[in-house]
């Protein structure tokens, strides 16, 4: 079993930034690949940016290139999501995830995909 707690979320305006976290424990040998995933009320789970745990090589949704970047810590066991230049739609509950398995091609960016989750943490962007 795989246990992810996620922090630093909260409320900020527009055109500023956030550092979110997510302190993984457990089985942490069995991650392979680690995503974040937002969803906003009345809205479907969207990916968000994903990382293979092993290489640290990421991947971002389009809506965020450029904005956010994902980022691990092996040491701390922590994979983390800078946001910069926060927009109001990026307001959302943002879980992370974790996967056992990799996987291949679109299924990255499928919530069905990783069978851990956090229990999210609320971003607010407004004025």
């Amino acid at each position: 079993q795989v246990q992810l707690v996620e922090s630093g979320g909260g409320l900020v305006q527009p055109g500023g930034s956030l550092r979110l976290s997510c302190a993984a424990s457990g089985s942490i040998f069995s991650i392979n690949t680690m995503g974040w995933f937002r969803q906003a009320p009345g809205k479907e789970r969207e990916f968000v940016a994903a990382l293979r745990w092993a290489f640290g090589s990421t991947y971002h949704a389009d809506s965020v290139k450029g904005r956010f970047t994902a980022s691990r810590d092996s040491a701390k066991n922590t994979m983390y999501l800078q946001m910069n230049n926060l927009k109001p739609g990026d307001s959302a509950v943002y879980y992370c995830a974790a996967a056992a398995n990799s996987p291949i091609g679109d299924d990255i960016i499928r919530p069905s995909a990783y069978a851990y989750w956090g229990q999210g943490t609320q971003v607010t962007v407004s004025s």
